[in-house]
């Protein structure tokens, strides 16, 4: 075995570790060499219904949801404390799945997830109902429950964080969870079930099934035995997954797919707006719901700008994501290369410019692309308007303050956006024009637990960190006591 090589994957089901009923296994492949690193059991519909059953008799034994806030909140504190003192590993199998540089592994990917859990932690102990003035002669309080059996399937560009985005508050809230990770990034999940384990969570109460999105993930939407359904994915399998819930009348958060437009204005502090724009759309490779690969420029700035980009994102370093000085690593597989490959081309075609980039790196066998930056394109351009979802940034002037929210909010899409501005008025009157779950002033990607993100149009609904995510694992019951 290289140290390239992990072992090889079970389904983990009622606190034990398990082949798949069949015994099917599938193939963890390294993006940064195109080589396969090792296998995991591919879970069907009988071992998703397995997984199902053991985390309905989790919950209705009370194992979890029978203790209080308090204790739930001692057990996620010791989870947010595992994956600390496991970074080094987490990050390590975070880079060999995904292709991600090990370096932003580290300091984004394990430290947020150690964070979310940390801040689930504190949530569980504040999760009360209130009693209710009436001019009933009777005492009215509400109380907040747990929803029984989640449902948490989850993307492969940010498998720690949103696995935990996920699992986190549904743990904090008393529920337990069936996790179905993505296909191609099932490492860490993996893992993590090990640190939740050693932290207290009884057996049961989180389940990991890795497989396929139509046959695992499938058989986990349509399951009777799940309440709720968390989900963070494309927007064409989202609207799949929300139409299944909603036959069965299911609670369900969906985050999906974004295009998010970066907005710069001629007053910007230009060397500050370049560093933010490069990351907002090379971060993670691109692939990254909340990106930034919209950029709209006041035209008075805008060939300033786009000779700055011209120069600089060359520049930025691309290669082995075990190298700690790399920023930019490989697509996470051949399909999402390809995506971008037939993007950029069809850009050229559209009559845009390829300012830098446009063309794949060989190296080592992997999936890499060069950071693109493209001027010249119309805005109903199918490159302006669709989820590319890698290293590409396309450039379009504007000329007025309407015009640019109105350019940002022309796409389906509503996820994220970007503001650049000295002008302190004119970030906030347009932050609140702009159609976004969450919106950047003056840098990009300011994450952090307490503050909740999520999509409106194409992007999806429900929210995910801060309360506001506790809330969407929780119902309100209402209890009335009569008085006479």
């Amino acid at each position: 075995m290289t140290a390239y090589e992990t072992e090889p994957g079970r389904l983990f089901i009622g606190g034990r570790w398990r082949e798949a009923a069949d015994g099917a296994r599938t193939d963890v492949v390294d993006p940064s060499r195109g080589a396969v690193v090792t296998t995991v059991a591919e879970a069907g519909p009988a071992d998703v219904d397995a997984a199902v059953r053991a985390a309905r008799q989790a919950y209705d034994d009370g194992a979890w949801s029978g203790l209080s806030g308090r204790e739930r909140g001692r057990i996620l504190h010791r989870v947010a404390e595992l994956i600390r003192a496991n970074a080094d590993e987490l990050a390590a199998l975070e880079s060999l799945d995904v292709g991600k540089p090990i370096t932003l592994c580290r300091a984004v990917d394990v430290t947020n997830a150690a964070n979310d859990y940390e801040h689930c932690a504190a949530l569980a102990h504040s999760l009360h109902g209130a009693q209710r003035d009436t001019p009933l002669n009777a005492l009215a309080y509400t109380r907040r429950e747990p929803l029984g059996v989640v449902a948490a399937i989850t993307p492969f560009n940010f498998p720690l964080i949103l696995a935990g985005s996920k699992i986190g508050p549904a743990l904090a809230a008393g529920n337990t969870v069936v996790h179905k990770p993505a296909d191609e990034t099932p490492l860490s999940a993996l893992y993590m079930a090990r640190l939740l384990t050693e932290a207290g969570v009884p057996d049961g109460v989180v389940n990991v099934v890795t497989g396929t999105g139509p046959v695992a993930g499938e058989a986990l939407l349509r399951h009777p035995g799940v309440d709720k359904i968390a989900f963070t994915g494309s927007t064409a399998v989202g609207r799949h997954a929300a139409s299944v819930a909603g036959e069965a009348l299911k609670p369900v958060t969906m985050e999906l797919g974004g295009n998010a437009a970066h907005l710069v204005f001629a007053d910007a502090d230009l060397e500050k707006t370049v560093g933010a724009v490069i990351k907002a759309f090379v971060f993670n490779t691109g692939q990254f719901c909340m990106g930034g690969p919209r950029l709209l420029v006041a035209r008075p700035v805008h060939d300033t700008l786009l000779s700055i980009l011209a120069d600089a994102v060359p520049g930025v370093p691309v290669g082995d994501p075990r190298r700690p000085e790399t920023v930019v690593g490989p697509m996470a597989g051949e399909k999402h290369l390809k995506k971008v490959e037939e993007h950029v081309e069809l850009a050229r075609k559209e009559g845009g410019r390829i300012v830098c980039g446009g063309e794949r790196l060989d190296l080592d066998g992997g999936y890499y692309y060069r950071p693109t930056v493209i001027a010249g394109l119309p805005n109903d351009s199918r490159v302006v308007q669709e989820e590319i979802f890698g290293p590409v940034l396309t450039v379009q002037p504007f000329d007025s303050e309407d015009e640019a929210v109105a350019l940002a909010n022309s796409t389906p899409y509503g996820l994220a956006s970007g503001i650049q501005t000295r002008d302190l008025a004119r970030a906030h009157r347009v932050a609140g024009r702009l159609k976004a779950g969450i919106v950047w002033i003056n840098d990009w990607a300011m994450l952090d637990p307490a503050v909740p993100f999520g999509g409106v149009k194409d992007s999806g609904f429900g929210r995910e960190y801060g309360p506001e995510a506790l809330a969407a694992y929780t119902q309100v019951k209402s209890v009335v006591v009569s008085l006479d």
